[in-house]
């Protein structure tokens, strides 16, 4: 898919030393890994806490939000995963990796997400975002969530029929599309820049 022109943008310069993981119990994080190490970064797949360790970075991707939370279960992910984001360290959730995020999950972002808020699979579709901070993107939204409401510590960086599918609160960036799906880095970019997350 062409990518669109990018608009200003206050990603720093690349980390090409990070070391990213991708939750791997469902969904297409294989898609994750490969546009992380597009970027010249080393994409590790996630399924246990051990693989925790040692990460600079994570990404939560899309999938189905009940199969991911049963897998998070049935693993033992939930806490070590609550402690990895408490950390600090740039975290970004997709799809239904923003509902992971959410209140009613893990607990670890301020908002609460509706499910499936765009409809079911047949109405997927693409649209063109400019995502503040980070600059145009077409985003791709298959069952995409849209985030119903949030605390006063979230920024909405974009909204579409004016429902908010972009978000940051302090290191994780949330959104309900599948910037995997592209060929454009530009939210990829953003874990592996100087200021994706607090500074290093």
């Amino acid at each position: 898919m062409s990518r669109p022109r990018s608009g200003s943008s206050r990603l720093g310069r690349l980390r090409t030393d990070a070391v990213v993981g991708v939750l791997a119990l469902q969904g297409d994080f294989e898609a994750h890994a490969r546009a992380l190490a597009g970027l010249g970064a080393e994409a590790r797949t996630v399924r246990t806490t051990a693989e925790l360790r040692g990460l600079d970075a994570l990404v939560i991707p899309g999938g189905e939000s009940t199969t991911m939370t049963l897998g998070v279960e049935r693993e033992g992910l939930a806490d070590p995963l609550r402690e990895f984001v408490r950390s600090g360290r740039p975290v970004l959730g997709t799809c239904a990796g923003l509902i992971m995020l959410d209140r009613d999950h893990l607990g670890l972002l301020d908002v609460v997400a509706r499910r499936n808020a765009f409809g079911r699979q047949l109405h997927s579709f693409e649209a063109d975002l400019d995502i503040a901070g980070i600059g145009a993107v077409r985003g791709v939204f298959i069952r995409a969530p849209w985030v119903e409401s949030h605390g006063d510590g979230v920024e909405v960086l974009a909204e579409l029929e004016g429902h908010p599918v972009a978000v940051r609160q302090d290191n994780i960036l949330a959104v309900a599309f599948h910037p995997e799906l592209t060929d454009d880095r530009s939210v990829h970019r953003w874990l592996v820049s100087t200021n994706g997350g607090p500074p290093a």
